[in-house]
């Protein structure tokens, strides 16, 4: 058990393992470095890669640590891709006859074992680079040094431009994000060779957004660029809806007390990983992560655990999410590490094109074919397994890179290689712009080339800096004004095979360029998610298909109809779903609050969308607007009758006796009354609202008018009968007709304003009745709207006044006691009219209305001429003149 610790420890921080075992690396204090690749040239270009961990046997001082034999090189043989695309560019520029002709190019390569001391060591080694180190002096032969490419990370970026940046030598930077400049200098000598950082968080939080992961995990390195990573995006997570469900630090060194603490902590991160909602996690450090979040999976097949137990410590799949700075690299004593763990893992990588040329070019990659080759020796050993030396298990020399499974070695150029090809190139484009610039002195030109002895790297700063070419893959290169790679991130998806290899498959893009479209491009299709990967749908469970992302959220989403109501004392991406209020609605998933639907409409009984409201107006198909319409045309009808009863019979006693003209002006304007009635039914229109109140107020003052006539008609004959009486030159039809004018002229003036200043108008009212427009007259001014019906009530309390004082005169057909009662029920039905018509809304308002013209006109109908229509009809013999003298003695 203690070997397979150390095993995993060294497979995972190999760095500490020397503390751990109480060892040293002593690797800061050889005086040769032995892993290197030189090719000289005239110029030459210099590469410091993070490709190899050393470890050194324990110090037992019986010899000085320089004299230590390093003898166990632990390599990432994956990173042995970023030696070769460097060496590759270098290759390619020198067949090129059109870039640089006549000016060979060479290259030396350093690796700096992740090491800061030697880092430093190789540095100093590319610029007084000699069999004899001696810093600060140039011995030898070699070429000029115009550019350094490395390094992988920042705290080896950092370490390089230390040095590099007091000589203002530019160096490109092929995986660190971080800025390291050099202040004291207007010209800096760092580029970047990856787009801003910045860029990514936004990508982050579009990525999340785009597949609605709003509970995300995060795991970073427990240092410095984790903690700036966490400051940075936190409030970006804020601002778009999105929380943390946890954070896990991996230590960057791991230091336990015993075995149990170190599975203590194991067994605690496998469920923190198993409890947690969140199935998307986003991963944030260096390469040595993904190898220490391998680490943590695997580690549980070694425990003695019960198939219970292993079950509870089951960790389910997730969507793992990393950054630019990670790659899926594994040591080869990982070979039997399942990576079938990260499948459907999406990257950010830094942008790359295929080429075709590096697939060729590595091909032929073998021990054999490069005698300078530092590197490869312990590179094909380890990814092989095998010796080059006479052992039993040696090589045979027919091994091929393409066999190698993905963890260990890929055939296309990734991210970080794209990088250090670029880089290569940068550096061969701005030298051949100085070369051809007609504004540099001849001296600078030698056989159509350029004196490397005449040259200075700081030249090329003002060059790099505004420099722009397209490489062979036509990727346009160039730098912004920080010193940044102008260009964006290729979203990739891991598929992984039984044979623990994986393919990377280009699923988004994200451009800050491409101003057509959105920021970051996505194709869903192309992405296959985690087979353990289910998605809830009510109460089952079915496994995922390949175009359903699945779901990373604190709980379900509300559906439309409800909105998210924050559970206190959670954070706020936890919420429980509660139904919208009545008259509220929420048409998407996980909306913050319910709305209003607009005036004209309501939500439906699901309360996720709005439905127009129905209109409100009494219609004539309907059973009340029918029964109220039969009836206006009925006593219409029956008013038309009387009046025709009363035509025939104009001669007899009866129709004489209570003035014959007044009777049809009475009649007529009932039988008006009663059919404008019919205007209140149907949809209001400009021409109805115009004449409903205006016509109904004129014709039913007429008709009260007409009453009063008769009323006084009856008081003035009586009086005029007494000898002397002053009244008697007033008896005649001139009294009747002047006072129906009279009295009926107020209030068509009254109408007249009212139409000329404030006309009632077809209107809408949206908020009266819940769920229903009511399709109204608007009266326009209310006051002039009750002028009407308070004129009414006045002509009708004089009327009634008249009449009750007028009902016990010696008449044989004496009207006002029928007009005092035919009066009683007009007021009494005005006056309840009033309260009803407000308290209620809609067509029942118009209904009220109708009802009272009616219940009013039929009153005056009924209570005046029905005793006359029945003495007329039923008792003729009544009807004489003879009968009317008797009745009068």
């Amino acid at each position: 058990m203690v070997t397979v610790v150390f095993m995993v420890l060294v497979v995972v921080f190999p760095h500490v393992v020397c503390n751990a075992h109480n060892v040293m690396c002593a690797a800061n204090d050889l005086v040769h470095v032995p892993h290197e690749w030189h090719q000289p040239g005239e110029i030459l270009i210099g590469g410091i890669v993070s490709y190899i961990y050393y470890l050194v046997p324990g110090v037992d001082f019986k010899k000085p640590p320089s004299q230590e034999q390093i003898d166990v090189p632990l390599v990432v043989t994956k990173f042995y891709q970023h030696i070769l695309a460097l060496v590759f560019a270098v290759h390619e520029i020198n067949k090129n006859p059109k870039l640089l002709p006549n000016i060979t190019i060479g290259f030396h390569i350093y690796d700096s074992y992740y090491d800061a001391g030697i880092t430093y060591r190789t540095t100093l080694g590319l610029l007084f680079q000699s069999h004899r180190f001696v810093p600060n002096y140039k011995c030898g032969t070699e070429g000029n040094l115009m550019g350094v490419v490395g390094g992988l990370d920042s705290d080896t970026s950092s370490h390089m431009s230390d040095i590099l940046g007091l000589y203002k030598i530019p160096q490109f930077s092929y995986g660190s994000f971080q800025r390291v400049i050099n202040e004291q200098t207007d010209l800096p000598s760092f580029y970047r060779m990856v787009p801003n950082e910045e860029l990514q968080y936004q990508g982050i939080i579009h990525l999340l957004l785009h597949f609605g992961w709003k509970w995300v995990g995060i795991m970073i390195l427990d240092d410095d660029n984790g903690e700036h990573f966490l400051k940075t995006l936190e409030p970006m997570f804020s601002q778009s809806g999105i929380c943390s469900a946890f954070t896990n630090r991996a230590p960057d060194e791991m230091r336990f007390q015993n075995l149990a603490e170190m599975n203590d902590y194991i067994l605690n991160s496998i469920q923190g990983f198993r409890k947690t909602k969140a199935n998307a996690v986003l991963i944030y450090g260096k390469t040595a992560i993904i190898r220490w979040l391998a680490a943590i999976l695997w580690w549980k097949k070694l425990l003695p655990l019960s198939d219970l137990q292993y079950e509870e410590y089951m960790t389910p799949g997730k969507v793992w999410i990393t950054t630019a700075q990670i790659d899926f690299a594994f040591f080869v004593l990982q070979r039997t590490w399942d990576v079938q763990m990260f499948h459907g893992a999406i990257s950010f990588t830094v942008h790359s094109n295929e080429h075709l040329g590096f697939q060729n070019f590595i091909q032929f990659i073998n021990p054999s074919s490069s005698t300078e080759d530092g590197f490869i020796k312990d590179f094909w050993e380890q990814a092989f397994d095998c010796f080059l030396q006479d052992f039993d298990e040696s090589c045979t020399g027919e091994e091929r890179l393409e066999s190698l499974p993905g963890p260990f070695f890929e055939m296309s150029m990734t991210g970080h290689s794209y990088s250090i090809y670029n880089s290569v190139y940068a550096v061969a484009h701005a030298l051949h712009r100085i070369s051809t610039s007609e504004s540099k002195d001849k001296t600078m030109k030698n056989k159509g080339g350029i004196d490397h002895l005449n040259v200075e790297p700081w030249q090329l700063h003002s060059w790099l800096q505004r420099i722009s070419f397209n490489n062979c893959a036509a990727d346009e290169i160039m730098f912004n004004k920080h010193g940044e790679l102008s260009s964006g991130f290729d979203i990739t998806s891991l598929a992984t095979f039984p044979n623990n290899s994986y393919a990377r498959v280009k699923v988004g893009r994200l451009d800050p360029q491409d101003l057509k479209r959105d920021v970051l491009s996505i194709n869903e299709e192309r992405i296959e998610w985690h087979r353990d990967l289910t998605q809830v749908n009510g109460i089952y469970d079915y496994p995922l298909s390949d175009q359903v992302p699945p779901f990373s959220l604190c709980n379900e989403n509300c559906l439309p109809g409800y909105s998210r109501k924050v559970i206190e004392g959670e954070k706020f991406c936890c919420y429980i779903c509660a139904p919208c209020p009545e008259g509220m609605f929420s048409s998407k998933k996980d909306m913050d609050y319910c709305i209003n639907c607009p005036g004209d409409h309501i939500p439906n009984k699901g309360q996720d969308k709005c439905i127009p409201k129905t209109h409100n107006f009494l219609t004539f198909d309907e059973p009340l607007g029918i029964t109220l319409g039969s009836l206006a045309v009925l006593f219409s009808l029956m008013t038309a009758m009387v009046l025709g009863i009363f035509i025939k019979h104009r001669d007899t006693p009866i129709v004489k006796a209570n003035n014959r003209s007044l009777t049809y002006f009475l009649l007529s304007s009932l039988f008006l009354c009663f059919l404008s009635a019919l205007l209140f039914i149907g949809k209001p229109q400009k021409g109805t609202c115009l004449l409903r109140q205006t016509a109904f107020g004129v014709i039913l003052s007429i008709a009260i008018s007409s009453v009063l006539a008769k009323t006084i008609t009856v008081i003035v004959a009586f009086m005029a009968s007494q000898p002397g009486n002053i009244f008697r030159k007033w008896v005649g039809k001139r009294l009747a007709y002047s006072l129906v004018l009279v009295c009926s002229l107020p209030q068509f003036v009254i109408c007249v304003i009212w139409l000329c200043t404030s006309p009632p108008f077809p209107d809408l009212d949206t908020n009266s009745l819940n769920g229903e427009i009511i399709v109204e007259c608007n009266e326009g001014s209310l006051f002039m709207f009750y002028c009407v019906l308070g004129y009414m009530g006045i002509m009708a309390t004089i009327s009634f006044s008249m009449a009750f004082l007028a009902r016990r005169l010696p008449d044989s057909f004496n009207e006002a006691k029928f007009i005092t009662f035919s009066m009683l029920v007009f007021c009494s039905v005005w006056l309840s009219f009033v309260p009803t018509y407000l308290s209620t809304k809609g067509k029942y308002m118009v209904a009220v209305e109708i009802f009272s013209i009616l219940a009013s006109s039929a009153g005056l109908l009924g209570c005046i001429f029905s005793p006359k229509c029945y003495i007329i009809i039923l008792r003729p013999e009544l009807n004489k003149r003879e009968q009317l003298i008797r009745r009068k003695q």
